[in-house]
């Protein structure tokens, strides 16, 4: 049955709401499907092919080819948008960019809704998943080690859907990840300290996206000038959990879309970044109070480079960060010379 003839004032809503461009304003929910907040399209469960593929999206605003491509591998299924923070707006952003049998968006606030099997279930059913923006301490502290946790990982690991996310719902889609509780750490002071209480990582306890468990990513990178403070996360991994980590990092309207196969394309209107790490080049300074010093004369870190475009050019070896693999790209090397860091095109 169509939600249309269920609930037209719900849709109408949800889509006022989005064409009006009031983000933060909460729409009803939706009686029988807890945490819902709006949906668009047919509420019966359909089952369509499906191909992975993980989105990155770096915040700022929509990336239309991002979409299109997670559509596309969704085969025109159920989409779920998860959030909790009451945005109900890519109901209808993702609905124009696509035929899709529905959309809805869960508000997930609380452990509880977090627990609920009814919820869980609809994201269970879903062919594409997308996690909005926020703040990704909510997320980690409402969601993990919960029935939705175990659902994301289910649609990471068993059904392989598309699963995207922007800003803070890219930085939980990493194996290891930065969560942002108590405030966001800025690169100035964390390089001049790795050892800040706003640096705060987490190590593989949450979701599992194929090809991310060494991986931190960051968001908003060029825009807020974030290479330093991600350089400083990585270094912190290194010393505390002794893995030399991998980096992806989208700037703002720009995402890594990798598919099954591990191959990343980088879509929207800047630039991403892909960062690697060597087990013979540690940093040379990690301490408490001190600045942070990760320099090997200069080759540090190894760091590759792609513009973005509309269509997805340039492509990037996720699955193995093989240098060989890139192209569409410029390589950097990238060190830390007491608490500042330096970049060099090779």
């Amino acid at each position: 049955m169509k939600i249309s003839t269920l609930l037209p004032f719900i849709t109408a809503t949800a889509i006022c709401f989005s064409a009006c461009n009031q983000h933060t304003k909460q729409l009803p929910a939706i009686p029988g499907r807890p945490g819902s907040i709006g949906i668009i399209g047919d509420t019966a469960d359909i089952t369509t092919p499906v191909q992975g593929g993980i989105a990155l999206i770096g915040g700022g605003g929509n990336v239309d080819g991002a979409f299109q491509w997670m559509i596309a591998r969704s085969g025109g299924g159920d989409v779920v948008v998860l959030t909790a923070s009451g945005n109900g707006s890519y109901n209808h952003d993702i609905d124009s960019l696509g035929k899709v049998n529905s959309v809805e968006t869960l508000n997930i606030t609380s452990r509880e809704l977090a627990n609920n099997d009814t919820l869980a279930n609809i994201i269970r059913n879903a062919e594409m998943l997308f996690i909005a923006g926020g703040d990704q301490s909510r997320y980690m502290n409402q969601w993990r080690n919960t029935k939705v946790n175990a659902a994301i990982n289910y649609l990471l690991q068993e059904k392989k859907v598309p699963v995207g996310g922007t800003s803070a719902g890219c930085a939980i889609l990493s194996g290891l990840y930065y969560s942002g509780e108590g405030g966001s750490a800025v690169s100035d002071s964390v390089l001049a300290n790795p050892y800040d209480s706003l640096v705060t990582l987490y190590n593989n306890d949450f979701l599992h996206a194929p090809y991310l468990k060494d991986v931190i990513s960051d968001q908003h990178y060029l825009k807020r000038g974030r290479e330093g403070r991600h350089v400083t996360f990585m270094s912190r991994i290194i010393k505390d959990h002794g893995i030399f980590p991998r980096g992806i990092a989208p700037d703002e309207k720009t995402a890594v879309c990798i598919d099954e196969q591990g191959m990343a394309k980088v879509f929207g209107v800047s630039k991403a970044c892909f960062i690697l790490t060597d087990s013979l080049k540690k940093p040379e300074l990690c301490e408490k109070g001190q600045p942070l010093q990760w320099n090997h004369n200069g080759q540090a870190l190894k760091v590759y480079e792609i513009p973005a475009s509309a269509s997805g050019d340039g492509s990037f070896s996720v699955a193995d960060f093989d240098p060989a693999k890139a192209s569409g790209g410029t390589w950097y090397w990238w060190w830390v010379e007491n608490g500042h860091l330096n970049k060099k095109a090779i």
